[in-house]
């Protein structure tokens, strides 16, 4: 370990480790009491699990069977606060799920939506339908389905973009005063003095009060040879793979298929143009960070669709495959499926010093894990404010009460009429009310600079490498947007000449 940071350095409070959603939003939190804090993310901003989602915020209405009531709870909660604190990021979806009576009788589902409409507590201001039963042998849900299913239910539930969101958080902490370090890899870390000494990859050196090691799959990893404290817990790996298809329905509802092995599959519209089909529950035993969606795993999401629609999709007609492995807390379950999703937390034992490790969680409910995180780091730092996050807009967030839609139509469509409206519409979903600024005075598309396809120009992409830490073509195309879907290989080779790749 090189010498220790000179002391006219001060101190940081806390070093957040991962930069994945409950990384960013455990810095956004902190930064926002009035802490000092550095995040470090040894790759991309959203590189791993938390761009490899089923882009849902929903409160997991299989978990009700495996009676994870308080977890589906505080999800179903923190649903209704995304909405608000994200609309252009978070936004309602209707969900169909056709009836299968010898999978799980009308009954039981009926009582399942029931506890789904009600577990997360009344809101008089919420934007999700209730759930009922539905006819399936007419429209508008009949689209695509084979003709024996006649009945269904439908309930609501959120569709997101899982990398903007993460972004978001970042950008947020930044503006609160937080680093935001990507590409730049914790090398060890050591208690001294009633403080971590850290040195990070390139030479850096800083101390900090207190850690929250946040590494996803890689938290025990950091916790036992980073920072050399032992751990008695432990982590199941869990791959969760997803095929994007040439669109398979009309509508933009989605679809929860039952599958015959119990589980469920996801069908949802995707960027107009396609579907997302997802996701498995395999054990991962290869590298976490480049985890694969394999031909086994193609195979079974198309069988359990093929099982609904009259035209079964096929492995070979997927335009993009991606997977994501969930780190999950090692409950003892021998089924994949069937383990917690649920977190814990771990706060080292050390008086000054702490580290704490989070272990599990899941997309929807980052806000209220990172508000436990810091509620509990902020016990050993000293109290600076309380709690803010529930009642806030994240960057691009401050939309009109008329929702998304009346944002797009009375605010961008006016003052940019020449903006073609899927292009409007496209950059309004990923940058919000903040798209003002990132066009500024444009009057035409030529002052949009160069057409890169796909609906990425010149001036978004500067507005990515600026204020998003965007540094290769896969960070623009395929987190801080999905521009790479409707690309030609070459126009996507002139985005990475373009960052340089």
């Amino acid at each position: 370990m090189p010498a220790d940071t000179p002391p006219s350095v001060p101190p940081i409070d806390l070093l957040v480790i991962g930069g994945g959603i409950n990384g960013t939003g455990i810095a956004r939190d902190a930064a926002g009491r009035g802490f000092a804090v550095t995040l470090v993310e040894r790759g991309d901003l959203a590189g791993a699990t938390s761009s490899c989602s089923s882009k849902l915020v929903h409160g997991g209405l299989r978990y009700l069977e495996q009676y994870e009531f308080r977890l589906v709870a505080e999800a179903l909660a923190e649903r209704e606060t995304l909405l608000r604190m994200a609309p252009h990021l978070v936004w309602p979806t209707r969900f169909v799920m056709p009836h299968v009576p010898w999978l799980r009788p009308r009954w039981m589902i009926r009582a399942g939506l029931f506890l789904y409409d009600h577990l997360g507590g009344h809101h008089a201001d919420s934007r999700l339908a209730r759930s009922a039963s539905v006819r399936l042998d007419r429209g508008p849900y009949h689209a695509g389905l084979q003709d024996r299913y006649r009945h269904g239910f439908i309930y609501s539930d959120c569709r997101t973009d899982d990398a903007r969101l993460v972004i978001a958080n970042a950008r947020d902490a930044a503006r609160l005063g937080a680093r935001i370090l990507p590409h730049t890899e914790l090398v060890a870390a050591q208690r001294s003095g009633g403080l971590w000494q850290v040195q990070l990859a390139g030479g850096e050196t800083l101390q900090a009060r207190a850690i929250a090691n946040v590494a996803g799959p890689w938290v025990k990893q950091v916790l036992n040879q980073r920072l050399g404290v032992p751990s008695a817990d432990s982590l199941r790996l869990v791959r969760g793979s997803h095929l994007v298809l040439p669109r398979l329905y009309a509508g933009e509802h989605a679809f929860i298929l039952q599958n015959d092995d119990r589980r469920v599959v996801f069908m949802i519209p995707y960027e107009g143009r396609f579907t997302l089909l997802g996701t498995t529950d395999v054990l991962e035993t290869g590298d976490p960070l480049r985890p694969q969606a394999t031909a086994e795993e193609a195979a079974y999401l198309c069988a359990a669709a093929g099982r609904y629609l009259q035209q079964a999709p096929r492995p070979q007609d997927a335009v993009w495959r991606f997977a994501g492995v969930r780190p999950l807390y090692d409950d003892g379950s021998g089924d994949p499926a069937a383990i917690t999703r649920d977190y814990t937390l771990r706060l080292d034992s050390q008086q000054q010093a702490p580290v704490l490790s989070v272990f599990g969680g899941k997309l929807t409910t980052y806000r209220s894990l990172a508000e436990q995180v810091v509620d509990r780091l902020a016990a050993a730092l000293g109290q600076r404010r309380p709690a803010w996050t529930e009642r806030s807009t994240l960057p691009g967030g401050d939309l009109p009460a008329g929702g998304f839609d009346q944002f797009v139509a009375q605010q961008i469509a006016p003052r940019f009429p020449w903006l073609p409206a899927p292009l409007r519409a496209a950059l309004a979903r990923r940058h919000g009310s903040e798209l003002g600024g990132l066009l500024g005075d444009a009057r035409s598309l030529a002052d949009l600079g160069e057409d890169f396809g796909g609906g990425l120009c010149e001036r978004e992409l500067e507005w990515l490498i600026a204020r998003e830490w965007a540094r290769s073509a896969d960070d623009v195309l395929w987190r801080r947007s999905k521009c790479g879907l409707h690309m030609t290989p070459e126009q996507r080779q002139r985005v990475a000449r373009r960052m340089g790749g």
